[in-house]
């Protein structure tokens, strides 16, 4: 496929939380690698997906969502979703369609001011408005910043994603392959498999437990009866979350276990024993030490 019209490179996706920026990943994917829930700051770190074609290789880089930290975990977050806009060829600005800009849109598109790479405006969920809300819309977000291009898309039915994904091709430069035409990320299983546990965790305790959960898989490596092994803490900061996600005689952390491993299942292609233990680490999203043996730089965190 390397040859003259064959065209790759870096494309980061940035955006407020919760506007669906790992909805379209996975959509481009065909398969989950990112994390999504209802709940803002869902995705905690840059989360690389490869999308190849006979024409082209997109690598993304889907960020957190760019917000006002309150702790040294969103002040991560936040340098890691701003330093990718240095790293990538186009920039995928995503906000929700039929929304006017608000602090958290016009913070970030300060930002691209000042980066001198072409970037896309992508109105996701146009599925749930009117389409004569629209080019007032691209109308407002045209006075802040001349978009190269803009797409409304809908991540979640499919909508214009592959005229969206046919417009990035067309802008990318010729270049090589710079991954195996089958490969869909570059993070290793063990962190896509911590991140559907906390995926899990997200959507069964709904409210009750805020983005004070981490995961971190201890062991995934050894095979018994046929089954993979798969070790993993959960971490929260306090005791009551801990008796949250344990639930009446065991209940919840059963339900949050089997719904798991049904998914690590549907990732690996394989049967998996799944083993979850919890653990209270006070304040860890102030802790650079456990931030980054959690996967967190803790150079990001100075």
């Amino acid at each position: 496929m390397e040859n003259k019209e064959f065209h790759s490179g870096f494309v980061a996706i940035v955006g407020r939380p919760n506007v669906g920026k790992s909805t379209f990943m996975n959509r481009v994917l065909g398969q989950r690698i990112a994390i999504t829930s209802d709940k803002a700051q869902t995705t905690r770190n840059k989360i690389s997906g490869v999308f190849t074609d006979k024409e082209k290789q997109i690598v993304f880089l889907d960020t957190p969502g760019i917000h006002k930290p309150k702790n040294k975990l969103d002040d991560y977050m936040d340098k890691a979703a701003l330093s990718t806009f240095k790293e990538v060829d186009l920039i995928l600005f995503m906000t929700e369609a039929g929304q006017t800009a608000g602090p958290g849109d016009n913070f970030i598109l300060e930002q691209l001011k000042e980066i001198n790479k072409p970037v896309f405006l992508v109105l996701n969920k146009i599925d749930l408005i009117h389409p004569d809300t629209i080019m007032s819309q691209i109308e407002e977000y045209r006075q802040i910043i001349d978009f190269k291009e803009v797409f409304p898309i809908s991540a979640t039915m499919g909508n214009n994603v592959d005229e969206l994904l046919n417009g990035i091709g067309q802008e990318l430069e010729e270049g090589p392959m710079y991954y195996p035409e089958d490969q869909i990320t570059d993070h290793p299983e063990y962190f896509i498999v911590a991140e559907l546990i906390r995926e899990n965790i997200l959507q069964s305790t709904h409210d009750e437990i805020p983005h004070s959960v981490a995961v971190v898989v201890e062991r995934m490596n050894e095979r018994v009866n046929g089954k993979l092994q798969v070790e993993a803490n959960i971490y929260v900061e306090r005791e009551g979350q801990k008796g949250i996600i344990i639930g009446q005689k065991g209940s919840m952390l059963k339900h949050i276990g089997i719904g798991a491993r049904k998914k690590i299942e549907d990732l690996l292609g394989e049967k998996v024993n799944l083993k979850l233990w919890i653990k209270v680490k006070k304040n860890w999203r102030d802790n650079p030490t456990f931030l980054n043996s959690a996967g967190y730089s803790a150079q990001d965190l100075k």
